[in-house]
């Protein structure tokens, strides 16, 4: 392993009275992966945004090849040749990958166009990258952006580089290229610094681990002497049980039938083309896909929160042993007959939560009722509030704290305890643990699993293919509106699935 490319020494950020980082010590060594583990909120990021400049630090010092630097900018940070690729891409559409890696960056020798392209299709030979130098970004799929955001620092001599989350919206194919091109250039002597959720990930890539808790700098171990369980311990503080208890559908009865459904947007973009699959009471349903492939959508239309052009979703209901069409009801009739939707978008006040109303306020606005009496009966929905904090260990002052004022992480578990308490026949759930650390993911997998046992017929939306593996009895892949397949989740593969994720043409539907 090289030498030291950089350095941190007692590092502190505070914001008002929020210490993001105390006392931070780390080192990163040129020709190695580094992977930064933590909870949410246990600074990362906004190490990492010191290192490239976004951030002052407080207190503390930065070293560079064994010499102190003063890092106020990202031009400073560039100056030190380090580059950092944020989750959020910063692209222009309508420029070329060409266009966009030289956009800002001032040559010695002066702009020429053909020159560039020339030095990027060179850095694309020598790491392996997949890019047309010429392409508009609007055209390009994410790895592909992605991709354009690496050159870009490469193009500016950066052999420090940071990529926060760089896996969150790819396919396993797309990560193990991007892996191959990350492994080159650490072979070619790079400083890579990598910030990421997936365990399975870190053992795969990086060379060390270091790991943040609550700000502070608990170690750094190498990754072929360490394990999940380890790591795990280190990040949270404690022993998890990192085990997603699958059990065998008991008696699964179908729930709901969704037949020939279609969705077109005002624009005439198919959203929903021709799905149809069938939901069953007991299981977990898991749905695959790259973001915005029409999951939303569906979950949406289900709901009735979304106009269907032609198609049926019918609901077979356990109590009555009626079938309803759903697609002529209307959201409340939908959530009376028993189906929820516990939709948990990356604005999560947005849908299903009032930010400026408190826990207790925010458990009510289920149970109220036109023609119910105003002076609505508390007692119950504060008894459902104190549940939901103590068994999802939501961090709050208390239930009358406005849920605005909590994290995102604790705004969900609030979001997922109410619909779950509602005792639904039919659960629908997104993204149920988009930022949420380990400890808090399984014990929403835990609240599924429990749902699935009394019988409820749950849909499950994710990105991290492994859970939806681990946890699923059966995972569906939409693709660009489209299902491209269905797949026993315990005995497909993620290659199998990943290849079916970027599929335009329709599978076989294993039902």
């Amino acid at each position: 392993m090289g030498t030291a490319a950089i350095e941190l020494k007692n590092i502190t950020k505070t914001f008002g009275d929020v210490v993001a980082n105390k006392d931070v010590n780390l080192t990163v060594n040129r020709g190695e992966i580094l992977s930064i583990l933590g909870e949410n909120g246990s600074g990362k990021t906004t190490l990492m945004n010191m290192i490239s400049g976004i951030y002052f630090p407080d207190h503390g010092s930065i070293y560079i090849d064994g010499e102190e630097v003063v890092i106020r900018s990202p031009k400073d940070a560039f100056d030190h040749k380090i580059g950092m690729i944020h989750q959020h891409f910063k692209l222009v559409d309508v420029f070329s990958a060409t266009e966009n890696i030289v956009l800002g960056f001032k040559e010695k020798s002066g702009f020429n166009i053909k020159r560039s392209a020339q030095q990027i299709a060179k850095i694309s030979h020598q790491y392996g990258f997949d890019i047309d130098p010429n392409k508009k970004i609007y055209e390009m799929s994410i790895s592909e952006k992605q991709t354009v955001e690496i050159i870009k620092v490469l193009y500016r001599g950066a052999d420090i580089l940071i990529l926060d989350e760089p896996t969150a919206v790819l396919t396993p194919q797309e990560t193990e290229k991007l892996f191959a091109v990350l492994r080159r250039m650490r072979d070619d002597g790079k400083a890579i610094i990598i910030i990421t959720h997936k365990m399975h990930e870190v053992l795969a890539l990086s060379d060390r681990v270091s790991v943040l808790r609550k700000g502070e700098y608990i170690g750094t171990v190498n990754t072929c002497e360490t394990s999940e369980a380890q790591l795990t311990e280190m990040m949270v503080g404690k022993k998890v049980e990192l085990n997603i208890q699958r059990s065998e559908p008991k008696n699964p009865e179908e729930r709901l039938e969704v037949s020939h459904i279609n969705c077109i947007s005002r624009d005439g973009v198919k959203l929903l083309n021709d799905i149809s699959f069938t939901v069953r009471s007991g299981e977990i349903l898991g749905i695959a896909g790259i973001a915005g492939s029409g999951q939303r959508e569906l979950l949406e239309a289900i709901a009735g929160l979304q106009h269907l052009n032609s198609g049926e979703i019918l609901y077979h209901n356990p109590k009555t042993g009626h079938t309803d069409n759903l697609r002529d009801k209307t959201p409340m009739q939908i959530r009376e007959l028993g189906v929820r939707l516990s939709f948990v978008p990356e604005d999560r006040l947005g849908m299903g939560l009032v930010g400026n109303m408190n826990i207790v306020d925010n458990m009510m606005l289920r149970s109220y009722r036109k023609g119910k009496s105003f002076f609505l009966e508390r007692k119950a929905p504060k008894d459902l509030a104190d549940r939901i904090i103590e068994e999802l260990e939501v961090a709050t002052p208390n239930v009358n704290t406005p849920v605005r004022r909590l994290s995102g992480g604790n705004v969900q578990k609030v979001l997922v305890g109410r619909e779950i308490a509602a005792a639904p026949t039919v659960l629908m759930v997104a993204y149920p643990v988009r930022g949420l650390d380990i400890n808090s993911s399984y014990l929403i997998y835990n609240l599924l699993n429990e749902q699935k046992e009394h019988g409820v017929a749950i849909i499950f939306v994710g990105e991290d293919l492994d859970v939806l593996m681990e946890l699923c009895d059966r995972v569906m892949v939409i693709g660009s509106g489209k299902i491209t397949g269905t797949v026993d989740a315990r005995t497909a593969t993620k290659e199998q699935i990943g290849l079916l994720m970027t599929s335009s043409d329709r599978g076989d539907n294993n039902e």
